[in-house]
C-alpha cells in the first residue's frame, strides 16, 4: 500500500491552511471538525472562510506564505494554484517532519484525506491513495447506506462500559467475544431501533452476569475456488470473527487477506504425496484450539464437503463436544466450469454431471470407468493433472469416444486462469507442452465444445 491507514489527533492544535479558495475552505472545515485550530494564510480569502477563521483561537494572516508560519503546527495543507509555491510548501514541511497535504498532488504529500463515513465516535475512512479521488467518494456514499447513524450511539454505549468490562475480564479474547456479542445481538438491535435506553439496560445487566467462556468454536468455511468475490457473507462475518485461521494450499492469498488482520494464521496446506500436517494433526489441533476458548476458523478451498475431508474433521469435533458451523463454498467444478464457459449441464449435450477425484494412489486405476461412458454425462475430475494420461487412456478404453471434448482449467476464477481444450485424444499431449501446474480441474463432455461461444471471463486465456 502506498499509504498507512492513521488516525490523527489535532484536538487544540494547530494546522496551517495556505490558500484561501474552495478547496481550502472544504479542508479548514473538516479539520475545524476534527476540533483543530487554525492558521488560514492567503491574499485574499472567501467570506465564508474569513468567517470561519476568525472563530475562537485560529488566525487569519491575509498576506503571502512565508517559511515561518510553519512555527508550531502540526498538519499542513497546500491548497493553492501556484504548483511551485505547493512544491516549496511540501520540500519545508517534509525537511521538518510536518505532515503535510498538497491538494490535488498525491507526490507531493506525506498525509492524504480520505472521503469520510462520520459515525463519531466511529469513522470510517476511504483512500485510492489520491489516485481515484472520486472513486473513493463514490463508495464512501455505498457505506454510507449501510452504516446507519445509530452506529454512533452503539460505540458511544460501549465506550461508556469499557472500562468496566475490561476490569471484569481481563483476557482479551474474552473481551472480543463479550463485545461481538453486544455488536452483533439484541443490545445492538434495541439501539438500531432507536431504544437507546432499552440497549443500555440490557447492556448493564449482560456487564453484570459476565462470566468467561470456556469453550471456543469451530467454523468449517469454503473458500472457493480462487476469485474473492465468490465467498458468501456468511463466511467473510465469520473469517472477521476468527481468532485463529488454519488454510489450505488452495486458499487464495486475496481471501486469506479478508481474515481478521490480528488472527494467527496457521498453514496446513497438502500437495500430492506431500503433507505437511497429516490429518489427524489438523483434526487435533482444531480440537485443542477450541478447548482453549479461541474461535477457529478452518478455512478450505472449494467446498469442504466435496474432496475437501470437512466431514472427517467435523466428525472429529462432535466426538469431542466441540461447537461447529459449516459454511459451504462455490466448489472448483461449478466456479471453474462457469469462468471458463463451460456449463456442466445443458439439454441438448449432458443430462447428468460427475463429481471424481482424479488423485490415483501410486498410478492405479481403482476408479468405476465402466460407469463413465455415457455420452450424455458429464465428468469432472479434481486433483486430475498428474493422472490425466491415464484418466483419459482409461475412459477411451472403456469405451468413451476418443474424440470427446476435454478441458484442463488451471487457477480458475482467477486472474492466473488458464484453459485448454482438446479431445480426450489430444488433450495429455497438449497440456503436456505447457508449463501446467496444479490446482487444475479437468472436465470431459460434449459441453466442453460450447466454451468458444459461451467464455466470457476475461481472464480466461484458451491456450489450445
Amino acid at each position: 500500500m502506498d499509504f498507512l491507514p492513521l488516525f490523527h489527533k489535532l484536538h487544540d492544535r494547530l494546522a496551517l491552511v495556505v490558500g484561501g479558495g474552495e478547496v481550502a475552505l472544504r479542508k479548514a472545515r473538516l479539520l475545524a471538525d476534527a476540533g483543530a485550530t487554525l492558521r488560514v494564510v492567503a491574499p485574499e480569502v472567501r467570506d465564508d472562510l474569513r468567517e470561519l477563521a476568525g472563530q475562537g483561537a485560529n488566525q487569519l494572516l491575509l498576506r503571502g506564505y512565508q517559511a515561518s508560519d510553519l512555527e508550531g503546527v502540526a498538519l499542513i495543507i497546500a491548497a493553492t494554484d501556484d504548483e511551485p509555491l505547493n512544491a516549496q510548501i511540501s520540500a519545508q514541511a517534509q525537511a521538518l517532519g510536518i505532515p503535510v497535504n498538497v491538494v490535488d498532488a498525491p507526490k507531493l504529500c506525506s498525509v492524504i484525506f480520505p472521503a469520510i463515513v462520520d459515525r463519531s465516535p466511529l469513522i470510517v475512512a476511504v483512500s485510492s491513495g489520491g489516485d481515484a479521488p472520486v472513486l473513493a467518494r463514490l463508495i464512501r456514499a455505498k457505506i454510507e447506506t449501510w452504516i446507519p447513524a445509530t452506529y454512533g450511539q452503539l460505540a458511544g454505549l460501549a465506550k461508556r462500559f469499557r472500562a468496566q468490562v475490561k476490569g471484569l475480564l481481563p483476557d482479551v479474547q474474552q473481551r472480543r467475544v463479550f463485545w461481538e456479542d453486544v455488536f452483533q445481538g439484541q443490545i445492538a438491535e434495541s439501539v438500531f431501533a432507536g431504544k437507546l435506553h432499552e440497549g443500555e439496560r440490557l447492556l448493564t445487566q449482560k456487564v453484570a452476569g459476565a462470566i468467561p467462556q470456556a469453550l471456543g468454536e469451530v467454523y468449517l468455511v469454503g473458500a472457493g475456488p480462487g476469485d474473492p468475490d465468490l465467498l458468501t457473507f456468511r463466511a467473510l462475518r465469520l473469517m472477521q470473527q476468527a481468532d485463529v485461521v488454519l488454510y489450505d494450499r488452495l486458499v487464495a492469498p486475496a481471501i486469506i487477506e479478508l481474515c481478521r488482520r490480528d488472527a494467527e494464521r496457521i498453514y496446513v496446506g497438502k500437495q500430492r504425496s506431500a503433507h505437511s500436517v497429516p490429518q489427524d494433526q489438523i483434526n487435533q489441533r482444531l480440537v485443542t484450539l477450541a478447548k482453549e476458548g479461541k474461535r477457529v476458523l478452518r478455512l478450505k478451498g472449494g467446498d469442504p464437503f466435496i474432496f475437501g475431508r470437512g466431514g472427517e474433521e467435523i466428525e472429529e469435533l462432535a466426538a469431542q463436544g466441540i461447537p461447529f458451523q459449516v459454511v459451504p463454498g462455490i466448489t472448483a467444478a461449478s466456479g471453474c466450469a462457469a469462468y471458463a464457459g463451460i456449463p456442466l449441464t445443458h439439454r441438448d449435450y449432458a443430462q447428468s454431471v460427475r463429481f471424481v477425484t482424479g488423485h490415483l494412489k501410486d498410478g492405479s486405476c481403482d476408479l468405476p470407468w465402466a460407469e463413465f461412458t455415457a455420452s450424455s454425462q458429464t465428468l469432472v475430475f479434481y486433483m486430475g493433472l498428474v493422472g490425466l494420461p491415464v484418466i483419459c487412456q482409461q475412459l477411451i478404453a472403456h469405451g468413451r469416444a476418443a474424440s470427446t471434448p476435454a478441458a484442463l482449467i488451471q487457477q480458475g476464477t482467477t486472474s492466473n486462469q488458464r484453459v485448454f481444450t482438446g479431445t480426450l485424444a489430444n488433450l495429455p499431449e497438449l497440456v503436456a507442452q505447457h508449463n501446467v501446474h496444479a490446482p487444475t480441474l479437468v472436465i470431459v463432455g460434449e459441453v466442453v465444445q460450447l466454451r468458444d461461444k459461451l467464455a466470457w471471463f476475461e481472464g480466461a486465456q484458451t491456450e489450445v
